[in-house]
């Protein structure tokens, strides 16, 4: 099986659908003759031409308006946001309108449209360009939110993105651009709202998505080689919809949870995790449910302060040792 990249894979996704539907239109700031600005799109201006590839003003607002207007006339638009900290300028158009329009329409319009690009901290950008909002995102009906951690899951993830005739928020990760990872040269596909277990473990369940996901993996191999303790990772991989019945085995199999995410404590998607597997699980617990986030606060723009700010393994070893204590 080839080992490619995460940000080629997500290239082949593109390309693969932009070939299967001729609905198919990649629209963004600098998708086509810049190659895109984190080169996921590199090459698909030359293969597919500027119908299909199509280069935008610096208006978000615009652009994301113009494709969700496209999507409610039968078009599939993935539009790239340059960094998902963008979103707030699109926010009507996404979160009232976007996410509305079957509901308001009696299900008779659709709007099949993903907005993808990177949502993260740890790359010293600064507080205004290392957003999150898979949270903010997922808490309006109508939307669906995906948070793929490995090239295999981004791909598989993005195909069905893009074939969903719900709009998806589709949220990437700058550091893992460059991660390799195993995909097959055959099609297939990754169901929305399906979680993977990563790691087989007895001991706890430490639950993340995205690259908090693989932070966790390390930290359960520290784990493990240190203190021999098993922990099942259990990666969200789709935030909405939500697979709970993968999240409640692994609960009803450890006893312990630790929720594991990029996101601030306030408000943040693990707070909900907890809500929701207390309300089912209750009585499998053995202790309190866990949380390991992001430092409250704005990104910090110093690299080794920025790495403490964000979940690491050590900080999740630590969180996951004081659960077991």
């Amino acid at each position: 099986m080839p080992v490619i990249q995460y940000r080629e894979a997500i290239r082949q996704a593109l390309a693969e659908e932009i070939e299967r539907d001729p609905n198919v239109v990649v629209m963004g700031e600098d998708v086509g003759q810049f190659n895109g600005a984190y080169k996921v799109t590199e090459g698909l201006l030359e293969r597919f031409g500027p119908k299909r590839i199509v280069d935008t003003p610096i208006s978000e607002a615009g652009f994301v308006g113009l494709g969700i207007g496209a999507s409610m006339l039968g078009i599939r638009p993935v539009i790239e946001l340059m960094f998902w900290s963008f979103y707030s300028v699109c926010f009507d158009q996404i979160l009232n309108n976007a996410a509305n329009i079957r509901y308001m329409s009696g299900g008779q319009i659709h709007c099949p449209i993903v907005i993808r690009g990177p949502a993260n901290g740890g790359t010293n950008v600064g507080a205004t360009h290392s957003h999150t909002p898979e949270n903010i995102l997922a808490s309006h009906p109508g939307v669906k939110v995906v948070v793929p951690s490995t090239p295999y899951d981004a791909k598989g993830l993005l195909k069905s993105a893009i074939r969903d005739n719900d709009p998806v928020m589709f949220l990437e990760n700058t550091i893992l651009y460059g991660d390799k990872g195993e995909v097959p040269v055959e099609e297939y596909l990754v169901p929305l709202g399906k979680a993977d277990i990563k790691r087989e473990g007895s001991d706890l369940s430490i639950i993340s998505y995205g690259r908090a996901a693989i932070q966790a993996l390390a930290a359960a191999h520290l784990l493990q080689q240190e203190h021999n303790i098993s922990a099942d990772v259990v990666d969200l991989r789709s935030i909405r919809p939500l697979d709970m019945d993968t999240l409640l085995a692994s609960v009803r199999k450890t006893h312990r949870v630790l929720v594991v995410e990029e996101q601030r404590p306030f408000c943040g998607v693990g707070a909900q995790l907890a809500f929701m597997i207390q309300s089912e699980a209750f009585d499998e617990l053995d202790g309190p449910i866990a949380r390991l986030s992001t430092v409250d606060g704005p990104s910090v723009y110093s690299p080794p302060v920025e790495t403490e700010q964000l979940p690491n393994p050590q900080r999740i070893l630590r969180a996951a040792l004081e659960l077991l204590d």
